[in-house]
């Protein structure tokens, strides 16, 4: 019932004109009856009742051409426009108001489907400037955690060697304080510096600079000037490199950073009188630099995290800073570098990958 009331309701432009027409129909209907009744001659009657029903229907169907379907197509498309569904267009190519009215409409759409994609841009960027904010956050008062607990440990040696030196009339022993002061505060600054790295890396402040070199000899110069003639030799230095040449594009300097960490690193944590083994393999369009350390294994819980500033762990007793293989591993992301670690069956070794260039 409640349906058949709104059927009824003249709300549309639409049904107000099939109303009109009805009932002009209905009044033809009846001046049709009067015009049979009538006894005279209706023949004129007759015709010009045929003319005005002809009148009446030309002027449903204008109305409907004119009027009706533009309105409904105006009325569907702006429904769509309501939803947010700008997937069709007004069109009305007629030189009149609605032509005009559909044109706007258009604009209308296309300025406010422009205006829903600025703002969903600017919305996202605003979620990850958020989220970016938030990570800074958690990364300094890391950053700062980390660095207040790597600065005590040097900080109270020279406090305690500083008071030592200060009533102490001995020369000998204020020489060695002196040194130990000395020998901590460059730590410090050893410290510092790698952290600004690090953190230029990390930012982005920093551009790569990539030339071409030869790789083989790159490597055999920086292994040799870290593992060779070391006074007190712990361990033994093996290396497998090709006889040819090999020539890579790359920043060299930053690359000169990641093989003295990787092989400091190895040089710290080889067991006593184990082997040191630098190897380079060359494959059809890269070439592979494995370093191989034998002692103590890393953990397979922590051994993504040794990656991590400040990450030490007691299992692999790490020494230094705790940057190195934060700087290794920043570096070779950049470049997106393959790269990782494993444990063998005697030690640990550490990987990358760089393409080959002619």
């Amino acid at each position: 019932m409640k349906n058949l009331i709104q059927e009824m309701e003249l709300h549309s432009i639409q049904k107000k004109i099939l109303l009109i027409s009805k009932l002009f129909g209905v009044i033809l209907g009846i001046l049709y009856i009067i015009a049979l009744k009538s006894p005279s001659d209706n023949f004129a009657l007759y015709g010009l009742l045929v003319v005005i029903a002809a009148i009446i229907l030309i002027a449903d169907h204008c109305l409907k051409v004119f009027i009706t379907n533009p309105l409904i197509k105006i009325n569907q498309i702006t429904n769509k426009i309501a939803n947010l569904d700008f997937s069709e267009t007004c069109n009305i190519l007629s030189k009149d108001e609605y032509g005009e009215l559909s044109q706007n409409i258009n604009k209308m759409a296309a300025n406010l489907q422009k205006a829903l994609k600025e703002l969903e841009a600017i919305n996202l960027q605003l979620e990850k400037d958020v989220q970016q904010k938030e990570q800074l956050l958690i990364e300094r008062k890391e950053l700062v955690d980390s660095l207040s607990h790597e600065m005590k440990t040097p900080i109270g040696i020279i406090r305690a060697y500083a008071e030592g030196m200060e009533n102490n009339d001995d020369l000998f022993l204020k020489e060695k304080y002196t040194k130990i002061i000395i020998g901590e505060t460059e730590r410090m600054s050893r410290l510092i510096s790698t952290l600004i790295d690090l953190s230029a890396l990390e930012s982005g402040a920093y551009a790569l600079h990539t030339e071409r070199f030869e790789f083989i000899e790159f490597v055999e110069t920086i292994a040799g000037r870290l593992l060779l003639d070391i006074p007190n030799c712990n361990f033994e230095f093996q290396y497998d490199l090709p006889e040819n040449k090999i020539y890579v594009c790359t920043d060299k300097h930053r690359m000169e950073q990641v093989i003295e960490n990787l092989v400091l690193n190895a040089r710290k944590n080889v067991c006593d009188q184990g082997i040191l083994k630098v190897t380079v393999e060359e494959n059809l369009d890269i070439v592979k630099f494995r370093i191989f350390n034998q002692g103590k294994f890393i953990p397979e819980t922590v051994i993504k995290k040794i990656w991590n500033k400040f990450y030490r762990t007691l299992e692999t007793e790490y020494e230094g800073t705790g940057l190195g293989l934060a700087i290794v591993a920043q570096i070779l992301t950049m470049q997106e570098y393959t790269y990782g670690v494993k444990n063998k069956m005697d030690g640990v070794e550490f990987y990358f990958s760089i393409p080959k260039v002619l």
